[in-house]
């Protein structure tokens, strides 16, 4: 199996992922939006696909789970998501392609995806709102963001690293 057809393999397995994970925690949404499981096999997917394939995914999931699931509601969560994770899946895969292969990157690269995906899931939620007349702020964006976020953020940090190092010793990353 080439090397491309193995990417395209393991984003299709990813954006599953995407669609699925969220089950987990579908019956207590507070649950779901405090974890975020649809974020963990999109930055995964930019780690191990690389950033093009990771935009793709990133973009797609959060829109065909709403077409197939009737969750999470398009408008604006959905939408907004759909930058977000794109920007996630991008920016994994690039930053880990660009930096040294070192543990500490990985980390680095998980964290600058993260931060990256968060301004633009704010930018977003600023235009939508702009257009829609809705009422989004800097505290609103502050709270949904980061404080809300904060136990999916932990969990992010410490799951994910763990996840692309046994990964990459096991020699399922093409994004080298």
């Amino acid at each position: 199996m080439t090397s491309t057809a193995k990417k395209i393999s393991f984003a299709g397995m990813f954006l599953a992922l995407a669609l699925l994970l969220p089950f987990l925690t579908g019956q207590i949404p507070q649950i779901g939006n405090a974890l975020s499981p649809m974020h963990i096999p999109v930055l995964l997917c930019g780690f191990v696909c690389g950033g093009p394939i990771g935009l793709v995914v990133g973009f797609i999931a959060p829109l065909l789970r709403y077409l197939l699931f009737g969750m999470p509601p398009i408008f604006p969560t959905g939408t907004a998501m759909a930058f977000e994770l794109a920007v996630y899946g991008l920016t994994s895969g690039l930053l880990y392609k660009m930096l040294p292969k070192k543990i500490p990157y990985i980390y680095v690269s998980l964290v600058f995806s993260m931060l990256i995906g968060r301004v633009v899931w704010g930018i977003a939620r600023f235009v939508i709102a702009f257009l829609t007349k809705d009422q989004f702020g800097l505290a609103i964006f502050w709270a949904q963001a980061f404080v809300n976020a904060l136990p999916g953020i932990i969990l992010h940090i410490a799951l994910i690293p763990v996840i692309v190092i046994a990964l990459k010793k096991a020699r399922l990353i093409f994004n080298e």
